[in-house]
């Protein structure tokens, strides 16, 4: 079997494509060079009252900048349009862009029932009237959608974990030299040092990104809001505790901290197990009196609602943090959580701990920002004219404050994912939290790297992976904040 080159039979728009890109890089350089050299456009006023520029050169300059863009993404479609439709006919890019067929479906359906129904969406829905918002969104879903499908195994070609004779190190494109029945037929990103799939490694890593940065981030937003709200809003001794606490963990490096937390003497004495304890009981305080203060007026009604509310949220701490029944299981000793015929699920110790330190580095910062907005917020007339009707403290902080700062938390939740995103990355690379043989990105380039100079292909997909997902987080946090600034 012939292996496959990047392009096949759609190489006729390879030259178009690279004079495309070289337009709009060249149309980037001038506009940079103009902004600084030319002066400002003249503005001159329409009839009714409209203001537009004079034409000129700023004017031509950002015209070929728009059409070369717009040339550059209608070639990039077009690329994925012929792959869908060619297959392997089309080379490398064909085959991946059919195996991402589901992706590209459901990235559609998305984005049509968003237009559709974006004027009753609220701040989500205004995302779609932003560019920058846009793309960035689509970035972000296409990696959701890509662990999500690649956990279904509906994307993957091979096992990220098999070892296939004679693919080592073999570059993209290549076929498998003895192909066996329903196998697919060829290494669509080459192999890694140990005969692996790239791409298969790639498509997997995408799901344990999906699965720890955004759940760790929340988790660390329910604890930086259940103890900065309160600390903004009564001030005094509380605030100066919390705030020491905070600061004391915020001084300590984090990669340093994430270091300690991870490395497998700590791990042993169960810490993590103790740490996962006390942390993942701050959404249920959260909840419980998130739904007390609402309801609190009328009894009848909230009492059934937190007692099964409550009862659940219980039910799945108890399951997230035992493993094999028990919350603490050493060597030493145990401490018996749930019936194992209770236990929902059992989280891999390796992922537990990263998404223990994952929290725990991430929760003082949001404690400070919850902590700033609050302070500011309290002063507003209508918190005044909350407590002048009676209403309790909470639920001024959660039902009047909170829904005020959602703006900059938001935001700031966009771009905490990122971080956390690369600090997986981070952690993965230096092989602490998850097995060495985890398909995570950052393992996936550390492995990469130590043939870096012979060969590309196996660190160079989980690493554009990761940049194009920080990337989106930070163009749809970008967005966003465009948006909430509007209202």
């Amino acid at each position: 079997m012939e292996p496959l080159t990047w392009t096949g039979s759609i190489a006729f728009l390879n030259p178009i494509l690279a004079l495309a890109l070289g337009l709009m890089a060249l149309s980037i350089v001038v506009w940079m060079l103009a902004s600084m050299v030319l002066p400002e456009d003249q503005m001159t006023v329409n009839p009714d009252g409209t203001l537009t520029s004079s034409s000129g050169l700023r004017n031509l300059i950002q015209a070929a900048l728009r059409y070369s863009f717009l040339a550059s993404v209608g070639l990039a479609v077009a690329y994925v349009l012929l792959g869908i439709l060619m297959g392997t006919s089309a080379g490398i890019i064909g085959a991946i862009s059919q195996q991402f067929l589901p992706v590209w479906l459901s990235l559609i359906f998305l984005y049509a029932m968003s237009i559709a129904f974006k004027r009753k969406l609220g701040l989500y829905g205004k995302l779609f009237d932003s560019p920058i918002g846009m793309i960035g969104f689509g970035l972000v879903m296409f990696w959701v959608f890509t662990g999500i499908f690649g956990a279904l195994d509906l994307i993957v070609t091979h096992d990220p974990l098999s070892q296939i004779s004679g693919m080592k190190n073999k570059v993209p494109g290549t076929p498998l030299p003895n192909l066996e029945d329903g196998q697919y037929a060829w290494y669509l990103l080459g192999g890694d040092n140990l005969a692996r799939d790239v791409f298969s490694r790639m498509v997997k890593g995408a799901w344990i990104v999906v699965q720890i940065a955004p759940l760790a981030t929340m988790f660390a937003f329910m604890v930086g809001i259940t103890l900065g709200l309160p600390a903004g809003y009564y001030s005094g001794r509380l605030d100066t505790l919390l705030s020491f606490l905070a600061n004391l963990i915020l001084a300590f490096p984090v990669i340093l901290l994430f270091y300690l937390l991870v490395t497998p003497e700590i791990v042993a004495t169960g810490v993590p197990n103790y740490m996962a304890a006390i942390l993942f009981v701050f959404p249920i305080i959260f909840l419980g009196v998130l739904l007390n203060s609402r309801y609190y007026t009328r009894p009848n009604f909230r009492t059934p609602l937190l007692i099964g509310v409550l009862g659940v949220a219980l039910w799945l701490y108890l399951s997230l943090i035992s493993t094999g029944g028990y919350i603490i299981n050493t060597d030493s000793y145990r401490i018996w959580g749930l019936p194992t015929y209770l236990d929902l699920f059992d989280i891999p110790g390796g992922i537990l701990v990263v998404f223990v330190s994952v929290v725990f580095v991430n929760s003082p910062t949001v404690f400070r920002i919850v902590r700033g907005l609050a302070l500011d917020i309290k002063t507003r007339d209508y918190v005044a004219a909350a407590q002048t009707r009676g209403e309790g403290p909470w639920y001024i902080m959660l039902w009047e404050i909170l829904p005020n700062a959602r703006g900059p938390l938001i935001v700031d939740f966009c771009l905490r994912i990122g971080y956390t995103t690369i600090l997986l990355g981070t952690l993965g690379f230096f092989g602490l939290g998850l097995p060495p043989e985890s398909p995570d990105w950052g393992s996936t380039i550390n492995e990469g790297r130590k043939l870096l100079s012979v060969y590309l292909h196996p660190a160079l997909p989980p690493a554009l992976a990761l940049l194009s997902l920080v990337l989106g987080l930070n163009l749809l946090a970008d967005g966003l904040r465009e948006e909430s600034l509007k209202d």
